[in-house]
């Protein structure tokens, strides 16, 4: 079931002299899911706590 996404949004200037109006922003989007299993058995519970998930990638685990 997908979460809303958090948005982190960062302006700044893209000088460090004169011209304000020269702007650069920057955003971080984190996107979240819940997915429930009904009933786990302690095999699939190692399963999803051994995966290797690439850098950038979190998991969290309920019981």
């Amino acid at each position: 079931m997908p979460l809303p996404t958090e948005v982190n949004k960062w302006t700044v200037i893209r000088s460090p002299f004169i011209d304000k109006d020269s702007r650069e922003q920057f955003e971080m989007r984190t996107h979240k899911r819940i997915i429930d299993i009904l009933d786990p058995n302690p095999k699939v519970v190692d399963a999803l706590m051994r995966l290797n998930l690439p850098s950038g990638v979190n998991i969290e685990i309920k019981l």
